[in-house]
Parts: C-alpha cells; sequence; structure tokens
C-alpha cells in the first residue's frame, strides 16, 4: 500500500508490504496516487505474492577466467606509460596479441583450439606443435 505524506514543501511517498496471507488482492491496494507538487500521477498494483524462498543450490566452485597470458610462452600484460605531447605521463597496460587458432595436431590426428600469442604461433610454426607444448608443459590429450 502507498501512502503520502507532505510535510511543508516536500512530499513524501512510503510503499508498505502487501499482506501474503490474504487469497485475493484488497480493493485498497489499487488505486492511484497524484503528486500535489508536480502534478504526476502514480498507479499502484500489487498482487497478492507468496514469500520469497531463499535460493539454494550445491556449492560449484567457479570456472577458470581466461587470463591474458599466453600458455606456451608465458607473455603477459606489459606496463608502461601513456606520454602525451606536452609529456604527461600516465600508466597504461599494452595486452598480448592473443588469438583464438585452430592448429592441426599430428601425433593426435586432429586440429586442437587454442588461444596463443602471435609470437607462439611463430614458433609453433618453426618447431612444431608437440616441440613446444612439451617444452611448456601442456598436454594436448586434454584439450
Amino acid at each position: 500500500m502507498a501512502t503520502l505524506a507532505t510535510l511543508g514543501t516536500t512530499s513524501l511517498l512510503r510503499f508498505q508490504k502487501a499482506d501474503p496471507l490474504k487469497a485475493s488482492p484488497s480493493p485498497h491496494l489499487l488505486g492511484s496516487l497524484s503528486s500535489q507538487l508536480s502534478g504526476i500521477k502514480l498507479s499502484c498494483n500489487l498482487p497478492d505474492v507468496a514469500p520469497l524462498k531463499p535460493i539454494s543450490s550445491p556449492f560449484t566452485p567457479l570456472q577458470p577466467v581466461a587470463r591474458r597470458v599466453c600458455p606456451f610462452t608465458g607473455k603477459k600484460a606489459n606496463k608502461a606509460n601513456k606520454v602525451s605531447f606536452s609529456n604527461h605521463k600516465t600508466k597504461k597496460l599494452q595486452f598480448v596479441n592473443l588469438q583464438y587458432k585452430k592448429v592441426w595436431w599430428e601425433a593426435g590426428k586432429r586440429y586442437v583450439k587454442l588461444r596463443l600469442s602471435t609470437k607462439a604461433l611463430k614458433t609453433i610454426e618453426k618447431n612444431g606443435l608437440d616441440a613446444v607444448a612439451k617444452k611448456a608443459g601442456i598436454d594436448l590429450r586434454k584439450e
């Protein structure tokens, strides 16, 4: 239910909860109010709502978030200064150029979707996926 209280030049609008035990909406819950200052008409329709039940679910650990780090080379963001024309320096991050790429894995006879830096992609083209993954300690069978 809504009530309007006027104190001097200020108006205060208060809403109260509807009684959840009532079977049908009572007529005093349906209505409209008009503000004396601005002439705005407010209507309030509060249907009977069952009391809220707490949402409980079994604990599930959070999924790991993809960080901006290349798993093959270990490259990550670099802190640098952004220098303006007036030589004013502000801190900024220079992120690694990470790309999602499907790379053919010869030993597994399939494509493997990886998120790697462009530097790692050049290294894979030069040395092969198995050699680079073994050096980085990455098991390609999981992915």
